[in-house]
């Protein structure tokens, strides 16, 4: 079968881009905030590179959850094998090949930059090739947050203002939540399907009961540090612009709580409400700190 760009694309799942590209964005304005001269073309390109690396990894793990039996004609979410659409090796090599172009794109960013750049490429790189053998180990979500908030968040302070400024943690910390509630939302749905793959993520470690309260709070929590970082001075007044997103948030969470009742299919769409979410929340929050510096 011959495909087109447009179905290469689509097999990276694109909807999901924003929970890799978003806290990269939001870091940036942040440190806008913090007075910092920043070289934003090295930011944008540190955005493009994760976002690449993110493209690596869903197909990176679609080949494998392919190849283990994960993913089968009777499970939710993406197609793109289940389906005859790709073959595997078409996938793996689609991820192997992104992986190359974002390693090459990194290893340019690091020479332009600083060599301490390479320890956190170097976590990515490490998140993306064993993020299957971490989710099979209930360990998914931790590098899910490790690859979505502290790397991307650090790095970005690295190659925009040239230093590591901690404090980034003040808004990698809201997103990174967020961004982890996507991944928790698809686990406690997929969850009778993993055990019949044998696999056991953080969902199924913890139940259904467990899971469905810490998706509540990986959704709420990020509300909570907001005011919190606020009023402690840490943010602008005007980041509290990001709680407009409460509203959609307590709508993914009146949805995970239908789960008791409706089981895995009232929860079927919840991992792209989540990202849904995330990209409301980083978009308020990021106009909050660009208002935080122009007033």
């Amino acid at each position: 079968m011959k495909h087109t760009f447009k179905d290469w694309f689509l097999a990276t799942r694109p909807w999901s881009f924003p929970a890799s590209a978003m806290p990269v964005l939001v870091t940036l304005f942040y440190l806008w905030w913090r007075g910092y001269e920043l070289s934003w073309g090295f930011g944008i390109w540190a955005v493009l590179n994760v976002v690449i690396f993110h493209a690596s990894g869903n197909t990176w793990s679609d080949y494998f959850d392919y190849k283990k039996g994960v993913d089968a004609d009777d499970t939710y979410g993406n197609k793109t094998l289940t389906d005859g659409l790709f073959t595997s090796r078409q996938i793996r090599a689609l991820a192997l090949g992104l992986l190359i172009v974002g390693s090459v794109f990194g290893v340019t960013l690091i020479c332009l930059t600083g060599w301490q750049l390479l320890f956190i490429g170097l976590g990515g790189l490490v998140c993306t090739l064993l993020y299957p053998f971490f989710k099979y180990r209930a360990l998914g979500d931790v590098v899910i947050f490790m690859a979505y908030a502290f790397l991307p968040t650090i790095g970005t302070s690295y190659v925009a203002a040239g230093v590591i400024d901690w404090g980034v943690w003040v808004v990698g910390l809201p997103v990174g939540l967020i961004t982890v509630s996507i991944l928790h939302s698809n686990n406690l749905r997929d969850m009778q399907t993993d055990a019949r793959a044998e696999i056991s993520t953080f969902a199924a470690l913890v139940g259904p009961k467990s899971s469905v309260v810490i998706y509540v709070l990986e959704v709420l929590l990020p509300f909570v540090s907001v005011v919190v970082s606020v009023a402690l001075g840490w943010l602008p007044v005007a980041a509290l612009l990001s709680l407009m997103a409460l509203v959609p948030a307590w709508k993914a969470c009146r949805v995970m709580l239908s789960y008791k009742s409706g089981g895995s299919d009232a929860i079927a769409n919840l991992d792209q409400v989540s990202a849904q979410l995330q990209l409301v929340f980083s978009l308020l929050f990021s106009v909050g700190l660009v208002l935080g510096v122009l007033i």
